[in-house]
């Protein structure tokens, strides 16, 4: 029989967390390789980037459509058969993007449409993956989920974009398609074995216009989660963007090329691995809201910095604090409001995180896009970074609820 798990991955006790936790790991590898795949290819299909905004902002606009009519049908849905759906459909878009390469096929639009298309399945999993997690480890040790579930997606930003610079210096985009749609088949198999209660349909008490309708008086009529939902949506405008401008900053800021910008998008990771484990570890010893307080107002500074260092060693020393404050910032965010939410309402309140976590980001792309193009990526990043310092600090002068929260 194995060791009981420490407290620090008490989470890990349940057999359906760790099929889950190990697959989703595997298969985020390969999803942080499309991510960086996906930049460079525009960038090589249009030398714009415009364009690569465009693109990312087009992958976003269904979560936006779409997210928060998604979170009322979670709230009636089998969220294990749902998630496994979106994560099929999910491996078959990468597979359909590495033939297009390897066939010499591959145009902006077809990217574009792919792109959009991912987006909308993604409009539908992130409320439901969301909202599932409880459903495997219970209210008690949901903090502590979020926070491993956290640490191995930044663990994955470490590696899949290492591995995606040498294969598209090695051998070429297609490859970084190809494994991503593998890396689905491990989370596919993990959800398929774990043992669920058998899953009964709640009652419906009204309209989806009236269920809807619910979520939004709770979120609206909740300070505390009101603020957290509106400044994450002014991250995601305005700070989270700076990733989209990554290769912009590899090729024409910094002249590093691919192989550096897997080095930058592994120190980014390296830093919100390090940040979700010590989350991980100290969640039960922290007040969460006042650790949210200091870490959005860091996130902000840490994203200034970044734009308008131009040497790369510089550049390294200072994305692992711009990564780990931002899961901090997600992370808490995401807990705090899984725990204000009441179990009835989660998978609507989560439609709402998700709107604003990755619907909004069409807007920041676009934005990041455009500033880019007309002042140049460092001003156009910097100013967003600004942005998020002034947000954070005015949000929690107005809202000081929410630093008390535990």
């Amino acid at each position: 029989m194995p060791a009981p798990p420490t407290p620090a991955f008490r989470a890990l006790r349940h057999r359906n967390f760790r099929l889950f936790f190990f697959g989703q790991g595997t298969s985020l590898i390969g999803t942080w390789m499309q991510n960086i795949a996906q930049g460079w290819l525009v960038l090589e299909l249009t030398n714009s980037p415009f364009w690569v905004g465009v693109v990312s902002g087009l992958g976003s606009l269904p979560i936006l459509i779409g997210s928060l009519p998604a979170g009322v049908l979670v709230d009636r849905l089998n969220k294990h058969r749902v998630v496994i759906l979106t994560q099929t459909l999910s491996a078959l878009q990468a597979l359909a993007l590495a033939i297009l390469i390897w066939t010499h096929a591959v145009a902006l639009w077809q990217v574009a449409v792919i792109a959009v298309f991912l987006g909308s399945v993604n409009a539908m999993d992130t409320p439901a993956r969301q909202a599932f997690m409880v459903e495997l480890v219970g209210k008690e040790d949901l903090g502590n989920a979020i926070a491993l579930n956290s640490s191995v997606f930044n663990a994955a930003r470490v590696v899949g974009p290492s591995i995606a610079g040498v294969l598209i210096s090695l051998v070429g985009l297609g490859w970084c398609y190809l494994l991503n749609a593998v890396s689905y088949l491990a989370v596919i198999w993990g959800l398929i074995a774990m043992r669920l209660p058998r899953f009964v349909r709640p009652q419906r008490t009204g309209s989806g216009w009236a269920q809807f309708r619910e979520g939004a008086r709770f979120v609206r009529g909740d300070r505390r989660v009101l603020a957290l939902v509106t400044l994450m949506a002014v991250r995601s405008v305005f700070g989270f963007p700076y990733l989209v401008m990554m290769p912009v900053f590899a090729r024409d800021v910094l002249r590093v090329g691919a192989a550096g910008l897997g080095f930058m998008m592994a120190a980014t990771g390296a830093g919100a691995v390090v940040a979700a484990l010590a989350l991980a570890v100290l969640e039960r010893r922290l007040r969460r809201g006042l650790v949210l307080a200091w870490a959005g107002p860091l996130f902000g500074l840490a994203v200034a910095v970044f734009a308008v260092v131009p040497w790369l060693p510089a550049v390294l020393l200072i994305l692992p604090v711009t990564g780990g404050a931002m899961i901090l910032t997600s992370a808490l965010t995401n807990t705090l409001i899984q725990t204000l939410a009441p179990d009835a309402l989660r998978g609507r309140v989560m439609g709402f995180y998700a709107f604003v976590f990755m619907g909004m980001s069409p807007f920041g792309a676009f934005l990041i896009g455009w500033g880019a193009d007309r002042f140049g990526a460092p001003a156009a990043v910097a100013a967003g970074g600004v942005v998020c310092i002034a947000a954070a600090l005015e949000m929690w002068r107005r809202v000081p609820e929410v630093p008390q929260l535990a």
